[in-house]
């Protein structure tokens, strides 16, 4: 391979990443949602969070069949699909936004069907899209 040749290919490797280096910077970027706020209510003292989630048979096998129940349901929002679901001792609570009081009922009642209505503490919020 000549000088020319490998000053030809290196030229071309430049543009390259030239090009598509800056079509990256043309592209329009989403803002993720943002549940600071909500993560902050969750840092109280005694609140229910994730960590506090059991790790016995019985307590993940309960969280497992009711998160399968809340993706399974597609008419649910993102919001609805990202729950918190924290099951000590037979005990879950829910916690988290939602979009609308419809997901925020479904997913209690996917809850209860798994744990029965005396053991489900609903402490989802309705969040409603910001424009």
């Amino acid at each position: 391979m000549n000088r020319f040749t490998r000053i030809a290919r290196r030229s071309s490797l430049l543009g390259a990443t030239l090009f598509f280096g800056a079509s990256l910077f043309a592209m329009p970027i989403r803002q993720q949602p943002d549940n600071t706020k909500q993560n902050q209510g969750d840092a109280s003292q005694g609140a229910d969070t994730a960590d506090h989630q059991k790790m016995n048979p019985a307590d993940r096998n309960t969280t497992k069949q009711i998160r399968a129940a809340i993706m399974r349901d597609n008419s649910l929002s993102t919001y609805g699909h990202n729950i918190k679901i924290i099951t000590r001792n037979g005990k879950v609570t829910l916690k988290g936004p939602v979009r609308s009081e419809d997901d925020r009922t479904n997913i209690e009642a996917k809850a209860v069907a798994v744990a029965g209505a005396d053991n489900v503490t609903n402490e989802l919020t309705v969040a409603p899209e910001q424009k």
